[in-house]
């Protein structure tokens, strides 16, 4: 079963900006903070995962700042006393440039993406279950602040000595790709795998067809229209990201031109639509010799 998150999305939010999480967080909650770095307004913005809007209490507070040559550090406030810092000295932020941060709440970790690939896991320091509101501050424009449910699946497709059997999983995409819409498979890829697929399907139509053979080493990539499969792409950026025997994630963007593909937290190439009824592109379809664990709408 596939859940999203219900509450709705702040719009063009102003900094400072403070706002209720609704029911607090959760595991496999993403936050999904878009805005764009002001081209010579102060030196440092924050994101922060608190407890009420004193600032006292500090669960993730996410700190990109300018000065120095550049860092990003995050730390944790318990009762106004923070934390031991944890800095990355690589800023991949740049002024005046828009930015999409996601923020995925993990048993363990808050783990962070930046433009679609991982950045940053921040073990907990305190339970995260305490966490009901998001503030963001500084020298930055916000354009939105959008909150997505993970969905725990836990269903193994097919069994290694039954390779033959493919038990498919389909659920529905609710309101179709819209601009941006993120859609992520994760699971593992059974040991003496031949291949597995992820679609995302308008009826009869698959808009997108992502097929890794492990007997050609290859990444097949397709659409199948009116009936008919057009021409293949197998084109990567970097070696073959699946590996038998090991896991992954499979993050899909729809960007305006393209399908937009990282394999664990890595962009490995963009497939170009082939179809344009964005709205009608409203079922998911997972097969192959791979064991499921979750997917995120």
């Amino acid at each position: 079963m596939v859940f999203t998150c219900a509450q709705p999305p702040y719009l063009n939010p102003v900094t400072p900006f403070s706002g209720i999480i609704q029911g607090g967080l959760q595991e496999g909650l993403e936050i999904t903070v878009r805005g764009t770095v002001l081209p010579s307004s102060g030196t440092r913005f924050a994101v922060n995962f608190q407890t009420g809007r004193s600032g006292d209490d500090i669960a993730f507070h996410f700190n990109p700042r300018f000065e120095e040559g550049g860092s990003v550090v995050c730390n944790t406030k318990k009762k106004g006393l923070w934390g031991l810092e944890e800095k990355k000295t690589h800023l991949p932020f740049q002024r005046g440039s828009p930015f999409e941060l996601s923020f995925l709440v993990l048993s363990s970790c808050f783990q962070v993406m930046l433009n679609g690939s991982l950045f940053v896991q921040y073990p907990h320091r305190v339970p995260f279950h305490h966490v009901d509101t998001l503030s963001v501050t500084g020298a930055v424009q916000l354009s939105s602040i959008s909150f997505q449910k993970q969905t725990m699946i836990h269903r193994e497709l097919s069994a290694p000595q039954q390779m033959s059997e493919m038990n498919p999983f389909y659920t529905c995409i609710p309101g179709g790709l819209y601009p941006s819409r993120r859609i992520i498979v994760s699971g593992t890829i059974l040991p003496n795998a031949q291949w597995f697929h992820i679609n995302l399907r308008s009826g009869s139509d698959i808009a997108f067809h992502l097929n890794p053979r492990f007997n050609e080493n290859s990444v097949v990539r397709n659409s199948l229209i009116n009936g008919s499969w057009g021409h293949e792409e197998r084109s990567l950026w970097g070696p073959m990201p699946f590996i038998q025997g090991q896991s992954f994630t499979v993050r899909i963007t729809r960007k305006a031109h393209c399908f937009r593909v990282a394999v664990n937290g890595v962009h490995k190439f963009d497939y170009n639509h082939r179809m344009k009824n964005f709205c009608a592109i409203n079922v998911l379809d997972v097969a192959g010799h791979i064991r499921l664990t979750h997917v995120q709408l």
